[in-house]
């Protein structure tokens, strides 16, 4: 691809942002189920209870799937914000196969939203979704291991999922091999935390998250000293 046909990509990828971003704030002035609808949301993310954000989605009856599918796009954008519980949700209120297939699905879009936000806006604008420290941390994943990085990330489960997709966009790999690497790479933890999701009741919800965050941990420790260790083995 010529530098004037990138250029008249990035052009017309920065003209669509900026219309959705327009839409999105005409429909929060003006539409009140909008600004209910953001504010719940956040309200059910913040308390990390996968039980209110159940009783969340399940409120909109018939439109609960739809609902949930812009969750996880919302929690894609607004990076802290869990995506594991509402893969867990999903599979509470669909079962474990339609409840992946939406959670998949819609963390899909929710990464190529990311990465497009990236392209366009830039790295100043990723940091400030991010933070900075995150950003850096990710930039030495792409140094390390180059185009697997995408792939390598999404099956390690301690790695946060959207500053993946941010990071991913201020590179120069492409689109398609980006959203491949995505949708293999997130499958096999869609899939385990939505059989788990499907299982969990009041009391194992916390007990099943407690030893996903242990297991995170144990890997974090793992690959920090790792890192470590090669940092001193270059250094001497």
């Amino acid at each position: 691809m010529t530098k004037l046909n990138k250029a008249r990509l990035t052009h017309y990828y920065r003209a669509g942002l900026i219309v959705v971003l327009l839409l999105a704030l005409m429909a929060w002035a003006w539409i009140p189920g909008v600004s209910d609808f953001l504010r719940g949301s956040l309200a059910a993310f913040t308390t990390l209870d996968q039980h209110a954000l159940e009783n969340f989605i399940r409120s909109y009856g018939t439109l609960a799937a739809v609902v949930s599918f812009f969750l996880m796009i919302l929690q894609a954008i607004v990076a802290p914000l869990p995506a594991f519980v509402i893969t867990f949700a999903n599979a509470s209120l669909f079962g474990a196969f339609w409840g992946g297939v939406l959670s998949w699905s819609s963390a899909m879009v929710g990464a190529a939203l990311c990465f497009f936000i990236a392209r366009v806006l830039g790295r100043s604008a990723v940091e400030k979704l991010t933070g900075k420290t995150v950003l850096n941390n990710m930039d030495v994943f792409f140094e390390r291991y180059g185009k697997h990085t995408i792939l390598i990330c999404r099956l390690l489960p301690f790695v946060p999922f959207d500053p993946v997709s941010y990071a991913a966009g201020l590179t120069s790999i492409r689109f398609r091999h980006f959203l491949l690497a995505t949708g293999l790479g997130q499958l096999p933890a869609t899939i385990v935390y939505s059989w788990a999701g499907s299982l969990l009741t009041d009391g194992t919800f916390w007990f099943v998250t407690g030893l996903f965050i242990l297991f995170a941990l144990s890997v974090v420790i793992a690959v920090a000293r790792s890192l470590y260790l090669e940092r001193q083995r270059k250094k001497t």
